[in-house]
């Protein structure tokens, strides 16, 4: 199945977002997120989808640990829901939804997976993006509020903690670009915002700390391309710097270096005035991470952009390449360069593959066997990824797991329902569930790796 073994004590695990399939929007005391607001505005969403039901996780929780443990997964990473704990944001706790977490985790732990959750997965509750949402600086304490109590209620069933996911989507997609909620677009807010959602995260892990000392780990998750000159010219090499530090750099240099990268840091304060840094800012950004979470999909190609704007590149595309339904380019020695690159620029004690997969255009067939779903593109990106990370394994990289992207097929954001990532196929009507070829490999390079370590 691979032409490389992992070590013993490697994690295979899947991976999933609340809002993108719990369902069950209003119930159980559950408040409004900005996704919820987001969604229900005609025309955000592909063909107007919304996740208020999307694969109904929320009441079908046990059926999926089934088949997570029929998976062989060593670890499920899911996200909590702030609103189905804190519904206004803050205040009392929505006890109805705690206990939902609580007995998602005690279910995992049952069925021998190690459950690792993620606090912040983009649903923001409404009633603090009324009050500015990450724009406004005191989200940051409501969030370490948020953050402490989970980890108070929820410590003793989990020990592995994500702070964020992918904050460059939440801060540029969502308050630049405007094509996630809460749709905004403005550059100076997107620039703050990212600021602030660095300093919540710092603030997490200094609580975890107080609270839990060494016992767990916390971490969290970026998004990150390795990024690759459209041509041979010094401007398009100039270009990929730029790109570099807008993509990664803005956020690896702050927590690995306690420093924003140099060149955009003036460029955001010439002509945005934004970020504001306070005296201690970047300290507690910088509080030292037990490991660091990569979601990686595809490469960046980019050149110099003509145009008069701040950050003077442009992505180009590949033509010739192939490509994923979501346009994505498959570029596994992308993963590779981007783990070694990590590696040698941040030396990160423990690196985890949180995110990776792909969306293809699946379709059910039915014969006397049953119902089947065949995914072999599926299969040879995921297999030539997992070459890819064991290549780095290999050669030193202190990567420690893998999470597939993603379990089930769920609410791919704008594209709503038209896009489907998971290994385990979802009849959105029914909330049938059914295998696809893809998962019953990953189950059997589970089980080849476990015999060979065995």
């Amino acid at each position: 199945m691979l032409e490389r073994n992992f070590p013993s004590d490697f994690i295979w695990g899947s991976a999933a977002s609340s809002y993108q399939i719990e369902g069950a929007h209003d119930q159980d005391g559950r408040g409004e997120s900005i996704w919820d607001r987001f969604s229900h505005t005609s025309g955000n969403i592909h063909n107007n989808d919304t996740g208020d039901v999307a694969c109904d996780h929320y009441n079908l929780y046990q059926e999926d640990i089934n088949l997570m443990q029929d998976l062989g997964l060593d670890s499920y990473r899911f996200s909590i829901s702030w609103p189905r704990i804190f519904p206004e944001g803050r205040g009392d706790i929505n006890q109805d939804g705690l206990d939902f977490y609580k007995r998602l985790a005690d279910g995992l732990l049952e069925a021998g997976i190690k459950p690792a959750a993620t606090l912040y997965h983009w649903d923001l509750p409404q009633a603090l993006q009324d009050e500015g949402g990450w724009f406004n600086r005191d989200i940051i304490h409501y969030f370490r509020e948020y953050a402490e109590e989970i980890f108070k209620e929820l410590g003793d069933f989990i020990d592995f903690w994500i702070t964020h996911n992918e904050p460059w989507v939440v801060a540029f997609l969502g308050h630049y670009f405007g094509e996630h909620a809460p749709g905004i677009t403005d550059q100076a807010k997107a620039v703050a915002v990212s600021h602030n959602l660095l300093l919540s995260h710092g603030l997490a892990v200094q609580t975890y700390r107080d609270l839990f000392g060494s016992q767990g780990e916390i971490g969290l998750t970026l998004d990150l391309h390795p990024v690759y000159p459209a041509g041979d010219s010094s401007r398009d090499r100039k270009a990929v710097e730029l790109c570099d530090a807008f993509k990664n750099r803005w956020f690896l240099e702050p927590i690995f270096r306690g420093r924003y990268p140099e060149e955009l840091l003036t460029k955001y304060q010439q002509h945005l005035q934004q970020p504001e840094i306070e005296d201690d800012d970047l300290e507690i950004i910088s509080k030292p991470v037990d490991f660091l979470g990569v979601n990686y999909y595809t490469r960046k190609l980019v050149g110099y952009n003509p145009k008069p704007q701040i950050l003077k590149f442009r992505t180009v595309d590949v033509e010739d390449s192939k490509h994923t339904a979501m346009g994505w380019e498959v570029y596994p020695e992308g993963l590779y360069d981007l783990l070694s690159r990590i590696d040698q620029d941040y030396q990160p004690e423990k690196i985890f593959i949180t995110e990776n997969g792909a969306a293809y255009d699946d379709e059910v067939t039915v014969s006397a066997e049953g119902k089947a779903v065949r995914d072999p593109e599926r299969i040879d990106y995921v297999r030539q990824h997992i070459d890819m990370a064991g290549r780095a394994v290999e050669e030193g990289v202190p990567l420690k797991g893998y999470y597939l992207w993603s379990l089930l097929d769920n609410f791919e954001w704008a594209y709503g329902y038209s896009k489907r990532f998971g290994i385990i196929y979802v009849d959105f009507e029914t909330q049938e569930r059914i295998f696809k070829d893809s998962a019953r490999w990953y189950r059997d390079l589970i089980n080849n790796q476990e015999e060979y370590s065995g």
